[in-house]
């Protein structure tokens, strides 16, 4: 069992021309997963990889002619967002945006857009999900992980994959992983997330990796606290920042003394979440 994604995922690429999104698209076929379609306007009847994946100049022709049901999104920032209107319009009901650097203005216009249509988004700057032995869409690597029973949910992309080794190399499995993305403005936040993984019978135990800035552990923490039933461990990065510094990702910003990790361990630790020091300790916690 799986969240979001998984074998019958019928993905679509958008920009699937560019070096990004054809060297990614390389690897999801690579790993099994179906994808069925790419979306570069003015490149509608190319086909890419030897000929495996079809290009159509919009998202609703690649839908109406493959029946995806899926996009990821290797657009440049400045085109991103009529990028994820696009498939938001042609009737996609999972997004996932790889794409940094997208101001927060506009990705605010995005999520509301995308809320009223109810549409999910995963992203953006995130690097997407993985269900292993199913589905990789996005760009964590696919022999980091081995199929399990511990869903994993991420604010940062390298820490991920970290996290994903150090479960893999003590046997320990994942159900899926979502890495959410670390900007102010995304789609999908780690309360969502784990909702899905506390409803799915497949995960029993949950991975939670934030980091310094904003309020979004704080929130997960109460939701932890009043809704889950299953065990949460969590890892919050940037535990030795100095304080006032901007670190990482443009969510990672402490304001006015609010989303120190400090206040981040204190708050999860308080919901029952047993909370490393070192992502390396995580394994260890979950047994």
């Amino acid at each position: 069992m799986s969240i979001l994604v998984d074998k019958n995922t019928r993905l679509l690429v958008q920009g699937i021309t560019g070096n990004e999104g054809l060297f990614h698209t390389q690897q999801m076929l690579a790993y099994g997963t179906k994808v069925v379609a790419g979306v570069t306007p003015g490149k509608g009847g190319e086909w890419v990889l030897d000929g495996k994946v079809p290009v159509f100049d919009s998202c609703r022709a690649a839908l109406d002619a493959t029946g995806a049901n899926a996009s990821v999104i290797f657009v440049p920032a400045r085109f991103a967002p009529d990028a994820m209107f696009e498939a938001a319009d042609a009737g996609f009901p999972l997004i996932v945006c790889i794409t940094e650097g997208i101001p927060v203005q506009d990705m605010m216009r995005v999520c509301e857009y995308l809320d009223q249509k109810q549409v999910r988004l995963i992203g953006p700057n995130c690097p997407g999900l993985l269900t292993p032995g199913e589905a990789q869409v996005g760009i964590i690597p696919g022999d980091i992980v081995i199929p399990g029973e511990v869903g994993v949910v991420s604010r940062s992309g390298t820490l991920t994959y970290e996290v994903l080794y150090a479960l893999k190399e003590n046997k320990l499995g994942a159900t899926t992983c979502v890495g959410i993305g670390g900007d102010p403005i995304n789609g999908t936040n780690f309360i969502d997330v784990l909702g899905m993984f506390e409803d799915d019978p497949h995960t029993e135990k949950v991975v939670m990796i934030g980091e310094i800035g904003g309020t979004d552990e704080e929130k997960a923490a109460q939701f932890i606290a009043s809704q889950m039933t299953k065990p949460v461990v969590a890892f919050i990065a940037g535990q030795t920042a100095p304080p006032g510094k901007r670190m990482g990702h443009a969510g990672a910003i402490i304001e006015g003394g609010a989303g120190t990790a400090t206040d981040k361990v204190k708050a999860l630790e308080a919901a029952g979440v047993r909370v490393a020091k070192h992502p390396e300790e995580i394994p260890s916690l979950l047994e």
